[in-house]
């Protein structure tokens, strides 16, 4: 019998371990750096073309690998593959709620789901066909982002232009619900109300006030009533500031919004209102800040024939792959997708739990995940 290579879960499985270990909080630049040093020698290891850019505004390294020219069949455009070394859990979270842990099918630990273990299997994938001495038709870069987790402001424009350059984007975020990818998201904004009253002593003098607390809460209800299921839009008011003494009339008062639109008439559109809004009651001052962070991702002509590709793949192996409906979550494939790219998200392991304390993957997801992407960076072309 041939001593083959074979997708092996048991080592997979091992290697993502490694990764957790590493806990990688978006705003701690040291301790993502750490996670960046651990990739970064691994694809040396492979002989990838690395290219490693300092982190800046307190963020982590934007780690680059490229398979050399030598290694691909075919030259011009290649694949990008997209993953995020950044997680939302504080660090000390695998000693506490978040312990590395097997409990039958679920792996626990900070960050597995979303998206370490993404992350691993893209670089397992590749190892694997070099193992097996096989070359990809196309050239394949890797990209490891530091801040994906709070809206990649640091490397979004490294990923636009490194998209540009390629004929396919693969994002390595997490699966969903079985054997799903996700082929589309929609848009993320954000926007920040501040008002601007005036103080009063709230006992003494409560006419002369004007309070900006109101002034937000009236606000508030008018932005809550903004959200339509049916049309896909969601506002939430996730964050309020205000006020600086019970018995003084509040003078300013701050809220942060999260907005999320299918597409981009209605970005355009939810934006427009957002930062036209007036102020409701009188002599306070209304100012509005903020945007879309992201742009929706919307499935096209390309990913669909990039996502039937996808299907082929997979029932090699005797499944069948989905793509789970319009997802509210945004990812880096958002910017990729927006520029036209073919972009297939959702290829990470199967699991549940994001930036919650019972984040797990399944797995029994590992290799034909795995397979999956493997044969992805195989055949392309």
């Amino acid at each position: 019998m041939k001593n083959e290579p074979k997708i092996d879960p048991k080592e997979i499985l091992e290697g993502i371990v490694e990764w957790i270990e590493i806990e990688s909080p978006s705003h701690d630049a040291k301790a993502v750096n750490l996670m960046v040093d651990k990739v970064e020698g691994q694809f040396r290891d492979l002989g990838l073309d690395l290219d490693r850019t300092p982190g800046r505004d307190g963020f982590g390294d934007i780690l680059e690998a490229k398979t050399p020219a030598e290694w691909s069949t075919g030259q011009g455009k290649g694949i990008l593959v997209l993953a995020h070394l950044d997680t939302v859990h504080p660090l000390g979270m695998k000693e506490k709620e978040l312990k590395i842990r097997q409990e039958g099918d679920s792996v626990f630990g900070p960050g597995i789901y979303d998206m370490k273990a993404g992350g691993y299997i893209a670089y397992y994938a590749l190892r694997h066909l070099i193992r097996q001495g096989k070359k990809t038709k196309l050239p394949v870069t890797f990209l490891f982002i530091p801040e994906e987790e709070v809206g990649s402001p640091t490397s979004r424009a490294r990923i636009e232009e490194a998209a540009r350059g390629h004929k396919y984007a693969l994002v390595m975020e997490p699966g969903r619900d079985g054997d799903k990818v996700v082929t589309s998201r929609k848009g993320v904004g954000r926007f920040t109300l501040t008002v601007k009253g005036r103080a009063a002593h709230a006992g003494v003098r409560h006419e002369d006030g004007r309070s900006a607390i109101l002034e937000i809460a009236r606000q508030i209800v008018r932005i809550e009533e903004k959200t339509d299921y049916a049309r896909g839009i969601t506002c939430n008011v996730g964050l309020i500031r205000g006020g600086s003494g019970v018995n003084v009339t509040p003078a300013e008062c701050t809220i942060d919004v999260d907005l999320r639109v299918p597409s981009m008439q209605l970005a355009e559109e939810m934006t427009h209102w957002f930062l036209n809004l007036e102020p409701i009651g009188k002599e306070v001052e209304l100012t509005v800040e903020g945007g879309m962070n992201r742009p929706p991702y919307q499935k096209d002509a390309g990913i669909t024939d990039l996502f039937q590709k996808a299907q082929a793949i997979y029932r090699e192996i005797g499944k069948e792959l989905n793509d789970v409906p319009l997802t509210g979550g945004g990812s880096d494939g958002n910017f990729t997708a927006a520029l036209g790219i073919p972009t297939l998200d959702g290829l990470g392991a199967d699991g549940k739990g994001a930036h919650a304390i019972t984040e797990q993957i399944y797995y029994s997801s590992l290799q034909p995940r795995t397979y999956l992407c493997a044969r992805l960076l195989e055949t392309l072309e």
